[in-house]
C-alpha cells in the first residue's frame, strides 16, 4: 500500500478508482465491511483502491476540549488499513480550511479535482463538511452529478456481553473501554484493543513484591478503566515494529493509581509479563492487548496483602490466556 500525504501526490493515482473516506479510528467490524466493499469492487472492476483518512481527528483541530480519545493511532491505523490491500492511503492534514469547506467544495477540491473515482463506499452514517453537513443522501446526490456512483454499507451490529444488540460504532468501543469492557471492545473492533508506548521507568514496587513491571507512558490513546486485566504484550524497537505481531507474551496488567502506597501518585499502566527471561526492555516499544478485565483496583492494609492478591490475579490471568 502507497502511503501518500500531500496533495501534490494525489496525481500518481489514477482516475476512476474505487474510493472510500472516513477517519477510521479504531478500524472496527463496520469500518472493515467498507474497506472489504471497497477492495472487493476494486478487484472486480480492475482499477485502484484509495482510503482516504484524517490526522489528527477534526474535533481535535475544531474543539480540543470535546475530541474524543484515540483509539488507533496513526502508525497502528497505517499497518491495520493495509491489511486491506488497499493500493493507496491517503493521509490528509486536518487543518481549519480542509474542515472549513462546506460538503460541495470537498468533494469539488479532492474528489472531482484530483481524484476522480468513479466509485465511492461509505457506511449509511457517513458525514463530511464543515459542521458535519453532508451526509449520505449529499453524497449520492453529488454523485449523480459529477458521475462517481454511490455504494452504501449499513452499520454492523454485535451482541454485547449483557445481551444487548447494538451497532458497532467508535463511541461504542470508547465507553466499552472507559467502562473497562475490554471484552465487548474487542468484539466490536474484531480484535483485541491494543495500546501502544514506549516502556518508562517505574518506582519499582512491583520487582520489591516480588513481581516486576514494564510500565508505559501513555499517550493520547483511550486508557482503558482501572483495573486488573489479563492480556498480551508485544516488544520492539520502535513503533512501527509494535503495530505488527510478532511474539506476544501473556501478561497480567494494572491500571491504577497505586493506593496501597499513599496517595497523590501519578496514573501507572504497568504490565508483568507471565514468562522469564525476555531480554532488556528499557529504551523499547511496547503494546498491551487487552483481554479480559479480572478485577477492580482496590487498597490493600499492607504489601504482603497486595502481593498475595497479585499472585491469584497471575493465576487467572494465565487461566484465561490458555483459552486464547
Amino acid at each position: 500500500m502507497r502511503i501518500i500525504e500531500t496533495v501534490e501526490e494525489i496525481k500518481e493515482i489514477k482516475k476512476g478508482c474505487v474510493l472510500t473516506i472516513g477517519n477510521f479510528d479504531g478500524v472496527h467490524l463496520g469500518h472493515r465491511e467498507i474497506l472489504s466493499t471497497a477492495g472487493q469492487t476494486a478487484k472486480q472492476k480492475r482499477i485502484e483502491s484509495v482510503v482516504m483518512t484524517f490526522e489528527p481527528h477534526p474535533a481535535a483541530v475544531l474543539h480540543p476540549e470535546l475530541s474524543p480519545g484515540v483509539l488507533t493511532p496513526l502508525e497502528l491505523k497505517k499497518h491495520l488499513l493495509g491489511e486491506f490491500g488497499m493500493d493507496y492511503l491517503l493521509v490528509l492534514k486536518s487543518t481549519v480550511e480542509l474542515l472549513a469547506l462546506s460538503p460541495a467544495d470537498f468533494l469539488e477540491q479532492f474528489l472531482v479535482k484530483n481524484i476522480q473515482p468513479s466509485v465511492v463506499v461509505e457506511g449509511r452514517n457517513f458525514n463530511f463538511g464543515s459542521g458535519r453537513a453532508g451526509n449520505i443522501n449529499t453524497l449520492q446526490q453529488l454523485g449523480t452529478e459529477k458521475g462517481f456512483k454511490v455504494s452504501v454499507i449499513e452499520a454492523k451490529e454485535i451482541k454485547l456481553s449483557i445481551g444487548q444488540a447494538v451497532k458497532v460504532s467508535s463511541t461504542l468501543i470508547r465507553n466499552a473501554l472507559q467502562q473497562g469492557r475490554v471484552d465487548d471492545a474487542a468484539v466490536a473492533l474484531g480484535r483485541a484493543y491494543r495500546l501502544i508506548g514506549r516502556v518508562v521507568p517505574g518506582a519499582g514496587k512491583g520487582r520489591q513484591l516480588g513481581f516486576p513491571t514494564t510500565n508505559l507512558e501513555p499517550g493520547r490513546q483511550i486508557i482503558p478503566a482501572e483495573g486488573v486485566y489479563a492480556g498480551f504484550v508485544e516488544i520492539g524497537d520502535n513503533e512501527e515494529q509494535v503495530c505488527k505481531t510478532y511474539n506476544k507474551f501473556p501478561a497480567a496488567f494494572s491500571i491504577g493509581w497505586s493506593e496501597t502506597f499513599g496517595s497523590n501518585n501519578p496514573l501507572t499502566i504497568e504490565a508483568h509479563i507471565l514468562i522469564q527471561n525476555i531480554g532488556q526492555l528499557a529504551g523499547k516499544w511496547m503494546t498491551m492487548d487487552f483481554i479480559r478485565r479480572i478485577r477492580s483496583q482496590q487498597k490493600f492494609r499492607t504489601e504482603s496483602q497486595l502481593s498475595a492478591q497479585i499472585a491469584k490475579d497471575c493465576e487467572k490471568a494465565k487461566n484465561i490466556l490458555r483459552l486464547i
